[in-house]
């Protein structure tokens, strides 16, 4: 395929406006995730640099920027210096194929879908290889947990992906964008988004699923070791791929610039709702942070493959046996309930006896603390030799 000088010259520009604006979303998601949290915990966020705080991203970016970048003696260098970019740049690469409106793209691709799919997961090789290159016992440590639950929840974003594609007809962002112009897949499929949403938090390394790098048991994992401008780097990947998680949400499931007013905005308003929509996923991310604590490595593990991946199945199925059999679409949302009803109901029997037997020992425990507080009644004191003489 011949490029010409043209071509060439519009798609440098291009990828540096591209790259700009996922800088700009990382920079954005910092300023309004410290603001957001700091609402839920009773705080007002940054507020010093700038107005409103908004410049306080690009205080901490400079601050980052002036430290000192070390690496350990004992580390291999090549790897260690390369790892970050491993991770930052799949991250970036995805959004060469996100359409923001129906003709805002790089490269509007018929296998988006697949091609999203086949970059984002190689951010796992960055990760291991930045904690194997540390020569660190808690950055291997960090490493091996982050392969485990990458390639653990890739599984089931994987299957909710393939679940849109196959409703859709198509594995071209505009066209499932398309073919949700009367209803979002959010309403038809809620348990694949539900799937989406969670394994989008485990793949981006969001708490609950903050295991690999948990400050509190393994002191950052595989970032353990780096500092400066290559720490940085991890750090805006992170936010990246937590914008690209709310993007390709809104795109899949809640039905990009289209739903509700259909294919009629003008295209900066069509822009804007689909950011909008994105955001909201990212805000809803954040809430979940502010709300839950990490769960532990083995819950992590047993709720991916135990939960997720065979309910991702079971919705697979489900889909393709209402294609098959041409059933109405409405059916899809019920069987996605019942199936979302059968966990949910399983998970509430299993606590419900131990709840009880807590419940049980803490009114015991009650019982017991209430007598022995009680004074004892008092008996009249008996006079002097009248028990003698009697």
């Amino acid at each position: 395929m011949n490029v010409t000088l043209s071509e060439a010259i519009r798609l440098a520009i291009q990828l540096f406006a591209l790259f700009n604006a996922a800088a700009l979303a990382a920079i954005s998601l910092v300023w309004l995730e410290r603001k957001f949290l700091g609402r839920l915990q009773g705080r007002v966020g940054p507020t010093r640099v700038g107005p409103f705080g908004l410049l306080q991203p690009i205080a901490d970016a400079i601050k980052l920027m002036a430290k000192e970048d070390v690496s350990p003696g004992s580390s291999q260098k090549v790897i260690f210096y390369v790892a970050p970019l491993l991770v930052f740049v799949p991250a970036f690469v995805v959004w060469v194929t996100f359409p923001f409106a129906r003709d805002v793209a790089v490269r509007s691709l018929d296998l988006g879908l697949f091609f999203f799919v086949a970059i984002s997961v190689l951010s796992i090789v960055g990760l291991v290889l930045a904690g194997w290159s540390s020569n660190s016992k808690y950055a291997i440590l960090g490493g091996f947990r982050a392969a485990a639950q990458l390639v653990s929840y890739e599984i089931p974003i994987i299957m909710s992906i393939l679940i849109v594609g196959m409703l859709a007809g198509s594995l071209n962002f505009v066209e499932v964008v398309d073919a949700q112009s009367s209803v979002p897949y959010a309403a038809v499929v809620p348990l694949a988004f539900i799937i989406f949403i969670i394994a989008g938090l485990a793949e981006v390394g969001r708490t609950p699923f903050d295991i690999y790098f948990a400050e509190s048991e393994v002191v950052g994992g595989p970032f353990v070791e780096y500092s400066g401008a290559h720490w940085a780097i991890f750090f805006l990947a992170e936010y990246v791929n937590t914008f690209v998680v709310g993007l390709l949400g809104a795109l899949l499931f809640l039905g990009g610039w289209r739903w509700p007013f259909g294919p009629d905005l003008v295209q900066w308003a069509s822009i804007a709702l689909l950011l909008g929509k994105a955001y909201f996923i990212v805000l809803v991310i954040f809430w979940i942070r502010g709300t839950y604590p990490r769960m532990r490595i083995d819950q992590l593990m047993s709720f991916g493959w135990k939960w997720l991946i065979p309910l991702s199945f079971a919705v697979f199925v489900a889909a393709a046996s209402q294609m098959f059999y041409g059933w109405p679409q409405w059916s899809l949302t019920i069987i996605s309930l019942v199936i979302l009803a059968i966990p949910v109901a399983i998970q509430l029997r299993s606590q419900r006896n131990p709840a009880r037997e807590l419940g049980a020992r803490y009114v015991a425990n009650a019982v017991v603390v209430t007598a022995k507080a009680r004074p004892e009644p008092e008996t009249p004191e008996t006079p002097a030799g009248e028990g003698a003489n009697a």
